[in-house]
């Protein structure tokens, strides 16, 4: 049994070809922009759409489904059984486009026996398998699920340790440790930036995420360069939380390709995203 936000069915983004992104609800750091901030408590919360209410009053009686949308539980309880019936419907387009299932969040690896179970299960079935990772624990918990992984997806979201700790709650040696490791496993991964305008958009910054790419034994198949996504900001509304980065938007698309550019100058293939 695990708890999940979401199920996304035909997504883009999450892994290559069209997949079915499985939200799981937990993470061990709380990122100041993070754009899926109902996935960071691991408890089930309650959203409130006020925009979309009607009136109705049928939130009066806490059990009652709210038809208009404007009351969302983020958080349910599942099992493996539960979500490989909605992966399985789309198996023929996994198979055509060479997409698959892909575990995100919050964070995968909070809830380990979940994820492991999730993932044998659609290596059982032929399914081709990612994780989007913080990789904020210890490696023997990612160690143990890595026969089963095609892709992993990571985080170096900023390189000076003092920054991320104030921006993330977290120091990052953690995370520069088991990039570490995991440069010298034989496993298909990549290392991913969310470029967050006052924070990393630097040159500096980029530039330092990348050399120590360069250095890694076994290199990442890319280093992608994410920019700032501000559509998660109605959920903090929903939340009852503080948006730190309300009103800020995404970075031009000739400031992405500068600091792509000065990326590859290290040595390292780059995408932007």
């Amino acid at each position: 049994m695990g708890i999940i936000t979401d199920i996304q069915r035909f997504s883009l983004n999450d892994g290559p070809g069209i997949r079915t992104t499985v939200f799981f609800k937990g993470c061990n750091i709380a990122c100041d922009w993070c754009h899926n901030p109902e996935s960071i408590s691991p408890k089930p919360e309650l959203m409130r759409y006020g925009q979309k209410c009607i009136g109705c009053g049928r939130c009066e009686d806490a059990a009652a489904p709210c038809f208009s949308g404007a009351r969302k539980w983020a958080g349910r309880e599942v099992t493996v059984r539960n979500v490989m019936a909605e992966v399985m419907q789309d198996a023929d387009y996994y198979i055509t486009s060479g997409g698959g299932v892909t575990l995100s969040g919050g964070e995968p690896m909070l809830q380990p026996d979940f994820a492991a179970e999730l993932l044998h299960a659609c290596v059982g079935e032929g399914i081709q398998t990612a994780i989007e990772t913080n990789l904020y624990y210890d490696f023997s918990i990612l160690e143990k699920m890595l026969c089963d992984l095609t892709l992993i997806m990571c985080d170096m979201k900023v390189f000076d340790d003092k920054k991320h700790r104030k921006s993330t709650g977290a120091g990052n040696g953690l995370i520069l440790e088991n990039l570490r490791l995991l440069g010298r496993k034989d496993i298909r991964y990549v290392i991913r930036t969310p470029v967050i305008p006052g924070l990393n958009d630097s040159e500096e910054e980029i530039c330092a995420i990348a050399s120590f790419i360069s250095q890694r034994e076994q290199k990442p198949l890319y280093y992608e360069l994410l920019n700032f996504n501000p559509l998660g900001a109605g959920k903090y509304e929903a939340l009852g939380i503080v948006n730190k980065y309300a009103g800020t938007r995404p970075l031009s698309e000739g400031r992405m390709q500068e600091l792509a550019d000065a990326a590859r100058k290290h040595g390292i293939p780059v995408r932007v995203g």
